[in-house]
């Protein structure tokens, strides 16, 4: 008949064991229930959250830079196209006021062409002098960039030419400039004035 090992009985609560009883290794309860967190368990989730406010933070100051790389791109963009406009002003300003110089400078031509007119009989110096004020007027003209035009024998040009008259002339191609009454000033696009001419009549 086998006898089975009794097991003793447990010390009650607040009793002192008794001597050779074992006592409870320390820490085995705790061995019981599993192994305790790991030492970097607390801090994974700090850390990454750590990570993602810098890398947004990044993130931010890449596009606060673009934007600012953007606003001085068309800050420059803008400057450029103010220089140009103003260019362009400036040289409509003075193409302005060299036509208002050159339109003062007409009456006195047109005197000395009269006088010139009524002057070829008389050998005087006055003539000389008179001729050489009017071609001295007309090369301030030509400096202004308004040439004087008083061809005869071209065709007749609506965007060069005014005409005053038309006349029978056998001996001129039909539609040619017959004479000048008035000089022209100025090429067609800068023109200070047309040619008035008589052009013969088409047949």
């Amino acid at each position: 008949m086998s006898h089975r090992p009794q097991q003793p009985d447990p010390v009650p609560e607040g009793a002192v064991p008794e001597p050779g009883q074992d006592l409870p290794a320390p820490g085995a309860a705790e061995a019981r229930g599993g192994e305790g967190p790991g030492p970097d368990a607390a801090g994974g989730p700090a850390l990454a959250a750590d990570d993602a406010a810098a890398e947004a933070e990044a993130a931010e100051q890449a596009a606060a830079l673009a934007e600012l790389e953007d606003r001085w791109r068309r800050a420059l963009a803008d400057l450029d196209n103010l220089r140009k406009r103003q260019a362009r002003e400036m040289e409509r300003e003075r193409a302005a006021e060299r036509a208002r110089t050159a339109a003062a400078l007409l009456p006195v031509i047109d005197n000395l062409e009269l006088a010139l007119s009524h002057a070829e009989a008389d050998p005087g110096t006055i003539v000389e002098g008179v001729r050489a004020v009017r071609d001295q007027a007309v090369d301030a003209l030509a400096r202004l960039g308004y040439e004087r035009r008083a061809e005869t024998g071209v065709p007749f040009d609506p965007a060069r030419h005014e005409v005053v008259g038309v006349v029978d002339d056998p001996e001129a191609e039909p539609g040619t400039v017959v004479q000048v009454l008035r000089p022209g000033y100025g090429d067609t696009g800068n023109q200070l004035r047309p040619v008035a001419v008589t052009v013969a009549r088409r047949g």
